[in-house]
């Protein structure tokens, strides 16, 4: 006797179950056997067989191996926007307070081919260079662990929790041109009219028209004073302020040729807010896919291809354009946006707004906005390709 063993689920108009072991069949089993089959073919077309009960490592091999890929996707998403947000603070330490960054601290060990530094580092910086080292580290080792503790949160949950923090920075910084705009331009025009001595002293009146004071004890208060509205207030102001742009605009029409006034201020205002409205709205154009596409294939792709589109681009195009921004303007104290910050750069206009360093800072809010929001489009994309819900329905897709 041979003896099949396993379970086979008839799943009809009425759920049979057929034990395998419940079948002994001889070895001379031509009659078994055809009976057996000829039982098998009384299930109606909609009948299924369910393999619960097969022996199932090829499946749960597959499905492991699907569950260390979304693991890995989530884990690259968190640790690009951990990653970003150290490499900020580190730029500020390297800048600011003269830690020696990694670039220096390789290059003192002579890692990765580097050339040995001219002047090694002391001891303190070698400290400092390893604390720098190991906070990279440790924001990769930290967004595993998140991702480990939280392997049953969608995908889709964990995109809207990265979109809100590209649109919390996206409003933090429209607050700060809006407050710092209006607050500059009255100060200049005091300024150029002598109408701030009489109001806060001669002292403060010179101390006002240095850019480093201005910077430290005005802007930087009011940028503070923007991150707490942002967190308090949810809607985003770009219609207003493209609104303000052209009425900054048309106040300049009016006052050259109706009262033939002009001030370099007032175009540096219109300079000022258009380029924030420009760069701030690109990653709140992207999570509404409002940006427009100039290619003639993407329109004809179904719903399954262009979520693929969407990842692969990410991939390859928007994360990278966000880390070149990055990389290029802040790799040391004379690149391009860490020397104005750090010189508190203003026009040579004289009279203008003190405001060209935040104007040249605009790109980093920009790029980390984008990477923040290309993070969150990556996982967005690998949700519909998975159908979770929430998302276009890739079901019946090919």
């Amino acid at each position: 006797m041979v003896p099949l063993k396993g379970t086979i689920f008839l799943c009809g108009p009425l759920t049979q179950r057929i034990w395998l072991s419940d079948f002994a069949l001889p070895h001379d089993h031509n009659t078994s056997t055809t009976s057996f089959i000829n039982s098998l073919q009384l299930m109606s077309s909609s009948d299924t067989i369910d393999t619960e009960d097969i022996p199932d490592t090829a499946i749960r091999n597959g499905a492991s191996s699907h569950q260390v890929i979304i693991f890995l996707i989530r884990t690259f998403a968190v640790s690009i926007v951990a990653i970003m947000v150290l490499f900020l603070l580190n730029n500020y330490l390297n800048v600011w307070r003269q830690w020696p960054g990694l670039p220096s601290f390789f290059s003192h060990h002579g890692w990765f081919g580097l050339e040995a530094l001219r002047t090694p580092l002391v001891d303190e910086q070698v400290t400092k260079g390893w604390l720098q080292l190991l906070s990279y580290l440790g924001a990769v080792a930290l967004a595993g662990l998140y991702v480990f503790w939280t392997d049953k949160r969608p995908l889709r949950a964990d995109a809207a929790l990265l979109s809100r923090f590209a649109a919390y920075i996206i409003r933090a910084a429209f607050w700060i041109v809006l407050i710092i705009g209006f607050v500059d331009i009255l100060i200049s025009y005091l300024r150029v009219e002598n109408l701030l001595s009489p109001l806060v002293g001669e002292d403060l009146t010179h101390a006002l028209g240095r850019p480093q004071f201005r910077g430290m004890y005005v802007h930087f208060p009011l940028i503070l004073l923007s991150f707490v509205i942002a967190f308090f207030n949810r809607s985003l102001g770009f219609t207003w302020l493209a609104f303000l742009v052209v009425l900054a605009e048309f106040q300049i029409v009016i006052s050259r040729f109706v009262f033939s006034y002009e001030q370099p201020f007032m175009g540096d205002l219109v300079r000022f807010w258009y380029a924030a409205l420009f760069l701030f709205a690109s990653a709140y154009t992207l999570v509404h896919d409002g940006h427009v596409r100039v290619d003639v294939l993407y329109s004809r792709f179904n719903k399954r291809s262009k979520a693929w589109t969407n990842a692969v681009g990410t991939l390859l195009l928007g994360l990278p354009l966000g880390w070149v921004i990055l990389a290029t303007g802040m790799w040391d104290r004379m690149s391009s946006i860490n020397s104005p910050l750090y010189s508190f750069e203003v026009s040579q206009s004289g009279y203008g707004l003190y405001v060209k360093y935040l104007m040249v800072g605009f790109l980093a809010v920009y790029a980390v906005s984008m990477i923040i929001q290309f993070s969150s489009y990556l996982l967005d994309s690998i949700a519909d390709l998975r159908q979770e819900p929430g998302g276009d329905e890739l079901s019946g897709e090919s």
